[in-house]
């Protein structure tokens, strides 16, 4: 190997010590090295030296230098093969590798390239050029390492992100559970009268809620409530209404008025509605409002009263199989002081079916643009005619599952099935 030497150059215009403080340097040539070393120390740099490339890439797997000037031409492992070996090292930073050649073959260069060398120097090196070389790596390196340190931050913030969002999680599927047990009992049978019920929410928690509690030995109260919006906030709201429509508590239900004698009597439907109204806007302090069904049943006669508060309309299910949609309407609960709120009267016979369901039954959309809509019930009622009273409400929402695509449920799908039996 011959001896070039380093074409000298002022040490005013060597860069400054940064990024790049570990220099290895390979070349089989004793001569070549002590010229080149001599250059970077006094630059600054800590040098070691490698008279071969088995040896260099040795001493990269024990630790990775900042800058590898290498020659091109050496026995055994040359300068393009040891490149190629380094760069398939596994390694946390980046390491700047020069080739020193007295190649200039554009296809030589394009091979260095290939090899994963990132700059070039040409034998006999200038000192000028050398510096000029290390400070372009300093300034890639640097960009290199604070990307790194970057990426590191990103890594942990989305790692902590992580275990915030498993946490949350957690607490969400807490809260389900927690939710659909103000639901205990799904079935119910009053031997004149059995109710169904169903909650699904589009979320881990959601703003529906569907009851029933005793009035009498022959009465019985329903409900189905929708909360305004979606999430936690709203699932907060349900639990307090639950409370406020207690099955096991009557002293705390609104719609409950206990009598000097200690029995219990249940409020015209449409009062229950307005206290709610009250309750919501005087003592809850929250932007949500909600839509609600509250029907009194008579399981002996089969009159039931209902009030209805921006909720859908009840659905009856004739025992001949007729549908019939009916409803004031009506202001949802929570939105103006005073509010009036009406009620109506329906009367079933034996085995006529009543449905309180929530919006997002008819709001369903199908696998373009349209909803299911009030029609669209009345078909997938005539569907359901022929199922038990346990499996009506959840072949329901098979059939709305078909009816999307499989897309699922943009919002929370809840129910409750009367099935009026009479004597």
């Amino acid at each position: 190997m011959s001896t070039n030497t380093v074409h000298s150059a002022e040490n005013n215009d060597a860069p400054d010590v940064g990024v790049i403080k570990r220099v290895l340097l390979v070349d089989d040539s004793r001569v070549q090295r002590r010229i080149l070393s001599l250059s970077l120390k006094r630059d600054g740099y800590d040098v070691i030296e490698a008279a071969s490339g088995q040896e260099a890439l040795d001493i990269c797997r024990e630790e990775l230098p900042d800058l590898i000037l290498s020659d091109w031409m050496m026995p055994g492992m040359s300068g393009l093969e040891f490149c190629r070996a380094f760069r398939e090292l596994s390694t946390d930073t980046y390491g700047y590798f020069i080739l020193l050649t007295s190649k200039s073959e554009k296809t030589e260069v394009a091979q260095g390239f290939d090899a994963g060398a990132d700059d070039f120097l040409t034998k006999p090196v200038n000192g000028y050029e050398l510096r000029a070389r290390i400070s372009a790596a300093e300034r890639i390196l640097r960009m290199e390492r604070e990307l790194t340190d970057k990426n590191k931050v990103i890594s942990e913030t989305l790692d902590e992100l992580q275990r915030l969002y498993d946490s949350l999680d957690n607490d969400l599927l807490a809260a389900k559970k927690l939710q659909q047990s103000l639901v205990p009992e799904r079935f119910k049978d009053f031997d004149r009268g059995a109710v169904s019920l169903l909650l699904q929410s589009s979320g881990h928690v959601g703003g529906d809620l569907v009851g029933h509690y005793k009035i009498s030995d022959t009465r019985i109260g329903l409900y189905a409530i929708d909360v305004s919006g979606h999430g936690i906030s709203s699932a907060l709201i349900t639990a307090r209404l639950a409370g406020y429509l207690s099955a096991t508590s009557p002293e705390h239900n609104v719609a409950m008025q206990v009598l000097p004698d200690g029995s219990t009597t249940h409020l015209p439907p449409a009062e229950v509605v307005a206290r709610l109204n009250e309750i919501i806007l005087d003592e809850m302090e929250t932007e949500h409002y909600f839509t609600m069904l509250l029907a009194d049943v008579d399981l002996v006669t089969g009159h039931v009263i209902l009030a209805q508060a921006g909720h859908p309309h009840p659905v009856i299910q004739r025992a001949d199989g007729s549908i019939e949609q009916e409803g004031p309407g009506g202001l949802p609960v929570g939105l103006i002081p005073g509010a009036e709120f009406s009620q109506f009267c329906i009367d079933l016979n034996k085995g006529d079916r009543l449905f309180l369901l929530s919006d997002g039954v008819t709001e369903c959309p199908d696998t373009g643009n349209g909803l299911l809509g009030e029609e669209g019930l009345e078909a997938l009622m005539v569907d359901l005619a022929g199922h038990a009273l346990e499996d009506t409400l959840q072949a329901m929402v098979w059939k709305l599952d078909e009816f999307s695509g499989g897309k699922g449920f943009p919002d929370d799908v809840s129910g409750i099935l009367l099935e009026y039996r009479g004597d």
